[in-house]
């Protein structure tokens, strides 16, 4: 497999998955709720199509797992390596009018990720990396390398908009009690990480390892590091596709976030 053709082929279906999405933003779209209460509409569903097809045409034999064919119960067989898809990231954000969703795009093995692309519509920065050999940003056609940089003092924290809870604030209290918050929405978080714009974003509510993969990928890539509840690398193909909680960093180890998920 050629990892470098390979992440070229996601990068052009991403800016494409991303400018389709713009395109049905601009016209208007509804939403309705999923069995799990979730909101989807139309973009999701249409970027995820796009990004589904490209896949087949790149990598047909790598399968795929993608969050609206997930929920309609629709998930192949797994092997050693497959990619997770979540074409929307921050749906409820996006529905709100927001600006800071993001396209997905991670190829994983049980052990981590081993590529991934996260893309910004709104602002046009795309995010990739390949785990061991770097990551970029670009940005106006232009490429530039991404390295994350050593911790601040006081850190500067990337929360979660929608899922900021009391377990997240008694973590903090205890692991950066004097950090500075910069509150965002999806996995552009880990790439805020990546770029040095933030040092450290804890999660410490449940999510989907489609929401993770991508963003997960492109830290590594940078030189940071996403750990588990255990404070062990966080895995892929858990039960349900989910993970309980995480923290990821600049490269430097955070207190586990498992005591707090059990508060």
């Amino acid at each position: 497999m050629d990892r470098t053709a390979l992440l070229e082929a996601v990068i052009d279906a991403s800016w494409r998955a991303g400018a389709l999405i713009r395109d049905i933003r601009r016209r208007g779209c509804g939403h309705r709720l999923k069995s799990d209460l979730s909101p989807v509409t139309e973009a999701d569903e249409a970027a995820e199509a796009l990004i589904l097809k490209a896949l087949r045409a790149a990598a047909p034999d790598i399968p795929v797992v993608a969050e609206e064919q997930a929920a309609s119960g629709h998930v192949r067989d797994l092997r050693e390596v497959w990619f997770h898809v979540d074409p929307l990231d921050g749906t409820k954000e996006f529905i709100r009018g927001g600006d800071d969703y993001t396209v997905n795009v991670g190829l994983v093995t049980r052990d981590g990720p081993l590529l991934g692309v996260v893309l910004a519509p709104e602002q046009e920065r795309l995010f990739a990396g390949i785990v061991g050999e770097g990551a970029f940003e670009e940005h106006g056609g232009r490429r530039t390398p991404l390295a994350v940089i050593p911790p601040r003092d006081p850190l500067i924290v990337a929360a979660s908009k929608s899922h900021f809870n009391r377990q997240t604030e008694d973590y903090l209290a205890h692991a950066a009690p004097a950090a500075e918050r910069l509150s965002i929405g999806s996995s552009l978080k880990f790439c805020l990480l990546a770029t040095g714009e933030a040092d450290f974003y804890p999660r410490l509510s449940p999510t989907s390892e489609w929401d993770t993969a991508a963003g997960h990928a492109v830290l590594l890539a940078a030189g940071g590091r996403v750990d588990g509840p255990d404070g062990h690398a966080l895995t892929y193909g858990k039960p349900g596709f989910l993970n309980s909680g995480f923290t990821a960093t600049t490269g430097w180890q955070a207190p586990p976030v498992g005591p707090w998920l059990a508060a």
